[in-house]
Protein backbone atom coordinates (compact mmCIF):
# COMPACT_ATOMS: atom_id res chain seq x y z
CA UNK A 1 0.00 0.00 0.00
CA UNK A 2 3.08 2.55 0.79
CA UNK A 3 4.46 1.16 -2.00
CA UNK A 4 1.68 2.41 -3.97
CA UNK A 5 1.52 5.68 -2.58
CA UNK A 6 5.27 6.65 -3.22
CA UNK A 7 4.67 5.34 -6.56
CA UNK A 8 1.84 7.70 -7.20
CA UNK A 9 3.50 10.58 -5.59
CA UNK A 10 7.13 10.06 -7.73
CA UNK A 11 4.22 10.43 -10.49
CA UNK A 12 2.94 13.40 -9.33
CA UNK A 13 6.31 14.96 -8.62
CA UNK A 14 7.39 14.16 -12.05
CA UNK A 15 4.44 15.70 -13.42
CA UNK A 16 5.20 18.98 -11.84
CA UNK A 17 8.70 18.87 -12.59
CA UNK A 18 7.58 18.84 -16.20
CA UNK A 19 4.87 21.44 -16.09
CA UNK A 20 7.58 23.67 -14.45
CA UNK A 21 10.06 23.50 -17.43
CA UNK A 22 6.90 23.60 -20.07
CA UNK A 23 5.90 26.66 -18.30
CA UNK A 24 9.35 28.19 -17.60
CA UNK A 25 10.04 27.42 -21.70
CA UNK A 26 6.79 29.57 -22.15
CA UNK A 27 7.82 32.40 -20.22
CA UNK A 28 11.43 32.73 -20.92
CA UNK A 29 10.04 32.52 -25.38
CA UNK A 30 7.77 35.37 -24.21
CA UNK A 31 10.35 37.40 -22.51
CA UNK A 32 12.52 36.78 -25.07
CA UNK A 33 9.87 38.34 -27.99
CA UNK A 34 10.17 41.48 -25.77
CA UNK A 35 7.40 44.36 -26.41
CA UNK A 36 4.58 45.04 -24.63
CA UNK A 37 4.06 41.58 -23.12
CA UNK A 38 7.79 41.22 -22.10
CA UNK A 39 7.81 38.53 -19.55
CA UNK A 40 4.11 37.63 -19.55
CA UNK A 41 2.65 34.51 -20.02
CA UNK A 42 -1.16 35.58 -20.44
CA UNK A 43 -3.73 36.29 -23.55
CA UNK A 44 -2.37 38.57 -25.94
CA UNK A 45 -4.18 41.35 -27.59
CA UNK A 46 -3.02 43.47 -30.66
CA UNK A 47 -4.97 45.86 -32.81
CA UNK A 48 -5.01 44.53 -36.10
CA UNK A 49 -7.42 47.40 -37.89
CA UNK A 50 -9.65 50.35 -37.26
CA UNK A 51 -11.62 50.95 -40.24
CA UNK A 52 -14.74 53.48 -41.00
CA UNK A 53 -17.40 52.05 -41.92
CA UNK A 54 -20.24 55.32 -42.14
CA UNK A 55 -19.80 58.68 -41.53
CA UNK A 56 -23.41 60.37 -40.46
CA UNK A 57 -24.21 64.17 -39.71
CA UNK A 58 -24.35 63.12 -35.66
CA UNK A 59 -22.07 60.08 -35.51
CA UNK A 60 -19.24 57.54 -37.04
CA UNK A 61 -19.59 54.08 -37.29
CA UNK A 62 -16.30 51.83 -37.24
CA UNK A 63 -14.73 48.29 -36.89
CA UNK A 64 -11.76 47.75 -34.80
CA UNK A 65 -10.19 44.61 -35.14
CA UNK A 66 -8.45 42.76 -32.05
CA UNK A 67 -6.14 39.43 -32.92
CA UNK A 68 -6.06 37.62 -29.23
CA UNK A 69 -3.34 35.18 -29.26
CA UNK A 70 -3.81 32.52 -26.15
CA UNK A 71 0.09 31.03 -24.94
CA UNK A 72 -1.67 29.26 -22.13
CA UNK A 73 -1.20 25.50 -21.91
CA UNK A 74 -5.34 25.47 -21.43
CA UNK A 75 -8.08 27.46 -23.14
CA UNK A 76 -10.35 29.41 -22.12
CA UNK A 77 -14.12 31.50 -22.83
CA UNK A 78 -15.71 34.74 -21.78
CA UNK A 79 -18.94 35.89 -22.57
CA UNK A 80 -17.49 38.92 -23.95
CA UNK A 81 -15.90 41.91 -22.99
CA UNK A 82 -15.87 45.44 -22.29
CA UNK A 83 -13.76 48.15 -23.97
CA UNK A 84 -12.78 51.99 -24.26
CA UNK A 85 -11.66 53.80 -27.15
CA UNK A 86 -9.09 56.64 -26.93
CA UNK A 87 -7.59 59.12 -29.57
CA UNK A 88 -4.87 61.37 -28.65
CA UNK A 89 -5.40 59.58 -25.16
CA UNK A 90 -8.96 61.19 -24.70
CA UNK A 91 -11.61 59.12 -24.69
CA UNK A 92 -14.34 58.76 -27.54
CA UNK A 93 -16.42 55.54 -27.18
CA UNK A 94 -17.28 53.30 -24.65
CA UNK A 95 -19.16 49.82 -25.34
CA UNK A 96 -19.39 46.33 -25.04
CA UNK A 97 -18.75 43.57 -27.01
CA UNK A 98 -21.33 40.59 -25.31
CA UNK A 99 -20.75 37.45 -27.90
CA UNK A 100 -19.10 34.77 -26.50
CA UNK A 101 -15.11 34.50 -27.16
CA UNK A 102 -13.48 31.17 -27.24
CA UNK A 103 -9.36 30.74 -27.76
CA UNK A 104 -8.01 27.60 -27.89
CA UNK A 105 -4.67 26.29 -25.96
CA UNK A 106 -1.71 27.84 -28.46
CA UNK A 107 -4.34 29.18 -30.84
CA UNK A 108 -5.49 33.10 -31.43
CA UNK A 109 -8.94 34.62 -32.95
CA UNK A 110 -9.93 37.65 -34.30
CA UNK A 111 -12.52 39.83 -33.03
CA UNK A 112 -14.28 42.24 -34.53
CA UNK A 113 -15.69 45.60 -32.27
CA UNK A 114 -18.35 47.72 -33.31
CA UNK A 115 -18.07 50.81 -32.23
CA UNK A 116 -19.93 54.51 -32.78
CA UNK A 117 -18.33 57.72 -32.20
CA UNK A 118 -20.25 60.93 -30.97
CA UNK A 119 -19.27 63.78 -33.85
CA UNK A 120 -19.24 66.25 -30.70
CA UNK A 121 -16.38 64.51 -28.58
CA UNK A 122 -14.25 63.38 -31.76
CA UNK A 123 -14.61 66.90 -33.29
CA UNK A 124 -13.42 68.06 -29.89
CA UNK A 125 -9.70 66.27 -29.88
CA UNK A 126 -9.49 66.97 -33.95
CA UNK A 127 -9.59 70.83 -33.08
CA UNK A 128 -6.81 69.74 -30.70
CA UNK A 129 -4.58 68.02 -33.30
CA UNK A 130 -5.53 70.53 -35.67
CA UNK A 131 -4.31 73.94 -33.56
CA UNK A 132 -1.00 71.52 -32.70
CA UNK A 133 -0.77 70.70 -36.25
CA UNK A 134 -0.72 66.77 -35.85
CA UNK A 135 -0.44 64.74 -39.13
CA UNK A 136 -0.75 61.31 -37.09
CA UNK A 137 -2.08 60.14 -33.73
CA UNK A 138 -2.46 57.41 -30.94
CA UNK A 139 -5.47 54.98 -31.18
CA UNK A 140 -6.16 53.03 -28.07
CA UNK A 141 -8.45 50.56 -26.54
CA UNK A 142 -8.57 49.60 -23.08
CA UNK A 143 -10.72 46.12 -22.51
CA UNK A 144 -11.61 44.35 -19.71
CA UNK A 145 -13.21 40.43 -19.67
CA UNK A 146 -13.49 37.70 -17.42
CA UNK A 147 -12.25 33.98 -17.90
CA UNK A 148 -13.84 31.06 -17.15
CA UNK A 149 -9.81 29.74 -16.18
CA UNK A 150 -8.10 31.38 -13.80
CA UNK A 151 -5.02 33.65 -15.02
CA UNK A 152 -1.98 33.51 -12.43
CA UNK A 153 -4.76 33.69 -9.69
CA UNK A 154 -6.84 36.71 -11.46
CA UNK A 155 -9.94 35.77 -14.10
CA UNK A 156 -10.73 39.31 -14.90
CA UNK A 157 -8.20 40.13 -17.44
CA UNK A 158 -7.36 43.20 -18.38
CA UNK A 159 -5.24 44.69 -20.95
CA UNK A 160 -4.59 48.39 -23.13
CA UNK A 161 -3.15 48.87 -26.50
CA UNK A 162 -1.92 51.47 -28.75
CA UNK A 163 -1.46 51.77 -32.24
CA UNK A 164 -0.46 54.99 -34.11
CA UNK A 165 -2.55 56.28 -37.56
CA UNK A 166 -2.86 58.74 -39.52
CA UNK A 167 -4.66 62.01 -37.89
CA UNK A 168 -8.17 61.32 -40.07
CA UNK A 169 -10.34 65.01 -40.54
CA UNK A 170 -13.75 64.22 -41.51
CA UNK A 171 -15.33 65.83 -44.76
CA UNK A 172 -17.16 69.31 -44.75
CA UNK A 173 -19.58 69.39 -47.63
CA UNK A 174 -21.65 72.93 -47.70
CA UNK A 175 -24.12 73.52 -50.34
CA UNK A 176 -23.46 76.90 -51.55
CA UNK A 177 -25.95 77.37 -53.66
CA UNK A 178 -28.87 75.92 -55.70
CA UNK A 179 -29.09 77.46 -58.71
CA UNK A 180 -32.66 76.66 -60.62
CA UNK A 181 -31.07 77.54 -64.14
CA UNK A 182 -33.90 77.24 -66.02
CA UNK A 183 -37.84 77.20 -65.79
CA UNK A 184 -39.47 75.73 -68.63
CA UNK A 185 -42.72 74.24 -69.32
CA UNK A 186 -41.81 70.50 -70.11
CA UNK A 187 -38.23 70.35 -67.33
CA UNK A 188 -36.59 72.05 -64.74
CA UNK A 189 -33.05 72.41 -64.87
CA UNK A 190 -31.33 72.39 -61.04
CA UNK A 191 -27.59 72.52 -60.20
CA UNK A 192 -26.19 72.18 -56.37
CA UNK A 193 -23.07 73.85 -56.17
CA UNK A 194 -21.30 72.15 -53.23
CA UNK A 195 -17.85 72.81 -52.17
CA UNK A 196 -15.83 69.93 -49.95
CA UNK A 197 -13.26 71.14 -48.08
CA UNK A 198 -10.48 68.34 -46.89
CA UNK A 199 -8.01 69.16 -43.96
CA UNK A 200 -6.17 65.85 -44.37
CA UNK A 201 -2.76 65.76 -45.46
CA UNK A 202 -4.00 63.30 -48.71
CA UNK A 203 -6.62 63.36 -51.20
CA UNK A 204 -8.86 61.29 -52.15
CA UNK A 205 -11.84 60.26 -54.33
CA UNK A 206 -15.74 60.52 -53.82
CA UNK A 207 -17.13 57.94 -56.10
CA UNK A 208 -20.91 56.70 -56.13
CA UNK A 209 -22.14 59.96 -55.35
CA UNK A 210 -26.06 59.97 -55.16
CA UNK A 211 -28.18 62.95 -53.80
CA UNK A 212 -31.22 64.32 -53.33
CA UNK A 213 -32.82 67.89 -53.49
CA UNK A 214 -35.89 68.90 -51.27
CA UNK A 215 -37.97 72.00 -51.21
CA UNK A 216 -40.16 73.15 -48.10
CA UNK A 217 -40.60 69.03 -47.77
CA UNK A 218 -41.19 67.79 -50.80
CA UNK A 219 -38.27 66.58 -53.02
CA UNK A 220 -37.86 68.17 -56.37
CA UNK A 221 -35.10 66.34 -57.84
CA UNK A 222 -32.71 63.36 -57.47
CA UNK A 223 -29.85 62.07 -59.11
CA UNK A 224 -26.37 60.12 -59.38
CA UNK A 225 -23.06 60.66 -60.04
CA UNK A 226 -21.20 57.37 -60.42
CA UNK A 227 -17.66 58.71 -61.78
CA UNK A 228 -14.55 59.54 -59.14
CA UNK A 229 -14.66 62.98 -57.68
CA UNK A 230 -11.38 64.05 -56.60
CA UNK A 231 -11.55 65.81 -53.09
CA UNK A 232 -7.64 67.50 -53.20
CA UNK A 233 -6.14 67.82 -49.93
CA UNK A 234 -5.89 70.28 -47.58
CA UNK A 235 -7.94 72.53 -49.97
CA UNK A 236 -11.87 73.11 -50.80
CA UNK A 237 -12.77 71.63 -53.88
CA UNK A 238 -15.95 73.01 -55.92
CA UNK A 239 -18.63 70.56 -57.36
CA UNK A 240 -21.30 71.32 -59.08
CA UNK A 241 -24.10 67.96 -59.05
CA UNK A 242 -26.51 69.14 -61.62
CA UNK A 243 -30.37 67.36 -61.57
CA UNK A 244 -33.36 67.39 -63.90
CA UNK A 245 -36.69 67.23 -63.00
CA UNK A 246 -40.12 67.64 -63.82
CA UNK A 247 -42.39 70.87 -63.68
CA UNK A 248 -45.18 69.03 -62.03
CA UNK A 249 -42.52 68.79 -58.87
CA UNK A 250 -41.65 72.37 -58.59
CA UNK A 251 -44.73 74.45 -60.18
CA UNK A 252 -46.45 74.91 -56.93
CA UNK A 253 -43.36 75.89 -55.02
CA UNK A 254 -42.07 78.39 -57.61
CA UNK A 255 -44.27 81.41 -55.87
CA UNK A 256 -42.02 80.97 -52.77
CA UNK A 257 -38.94 80.10 -54.25
CA UNK A 258 -38.91 83.26 -55.76
CA UNK A 259 -40.95 85.48 -53.36
CA UNK A 260 -40.30 83.96 -49.62
CA UNK A 261 -36.93 82.96 -49.76
CA UNK A 262 -36.51 83.30 -46.47
CA UNK A 263 -39.56 81.15 -44.93
CA UNK A 264 -38.91 78.95 -47.82
CA UNK A 265 -36.41 75.44 -46.26
CA UNK A 266 -34.44 73.12 -48.16
CA UNK A 267 -32.74 69.98 -47.49
CA UNK A 268 -30.15 68.27 -49.68
CA UNK A 269 -29.14 64.65 -48.60
CA UNK A 270 -25.67 63.18 -49.97
CA UNK A 271 -24.11 59.80 -49.54
CA UNK A 272 -21.03 58.52 -51.12
CA UNK A 273 -18.32 55.99 -51.00
CA UNK A 274 -14.88 57.18 -49.86
CA UNK A 275 -12.02 55.88 -52.00
CA UNK A 276 -7.96 56.55 -50.56
CA UNK A 277 -5.75 57.21 -53.79
CA UNK A 278 -2.63 55.95 -51.13
CA UNK A 279 -5.08 52.69 -50.53
CA UNK A 280 -5.01 53.95 -46.74
CA UNK A 281 -7.40 51.01 -45.20
CA UNK A 282 -8.81 52.89 -42.13
CA UNK A 283 -11.39 54.30 -44.11
CA UNK A 284 -11.20 52.65 -47.42
CA UNK A 285 -14.91 52.41 -48.86
CA UNK A 286 -16.45 53.79 -46.01
CA UNK A 287 -19.67 55.43 -46.61
CA UNK A 288 -20.49 59.06 -46.33
CA UNK A 289 -23.94 60.69 -45.25
CA UNK A 290 -24.38 64.18 -45.26
CA UNK A 291 -27.76 66.27 -44.45
CA UNK A 292 -27.61 70.15 -45.10
CA UNK A 293 -30.25 72.28 -44.52
CA UNK A 294 -31.28 75.87 -44.84
CA UNK A 295 -33.18 78.06 -46.21
CA UNK A 296 -33.49 79.63 -49.72
CA UNK A 297 -32.22 83.12 -48.43
CA UNK A 298 -28.70 81.27 -47.56
CA UNK A 299 -28.51 81.86 -51.08
CA UNK A 300 -29.53 85.57 -51.59
CA UNK A 301 -26.77 87.12 -53.84
CA UNK A 302 -25.30 90.65 -52.72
Amino acid sequence: MKKGWLIALGILFIGFIGAYVWYSRLKNRAEDEGGAYNGTLKPRLEMSTLQITSIDDDRIRMNVKLLIDNPLPVGFKAKGLKYTILMADTPIAEDAYEKPIEVKSGDSTLVTLPVELINQKLLTVLKTLEQNDVDSTTYTVRSTFDLDVPILGNRTFEQTITKRLPTFFLPKINVEDLDLAKLGLKETEVAAKVSITNKNRFPFNFTDTHYTVMIEGKEIAESDQPEPILIKKQATTPVVFPMTVKPGQTLGLLPKMVFDKKDTPFLVTFRCKIIDKGGNSMFQNSQLNTVIRGTLADFKKD
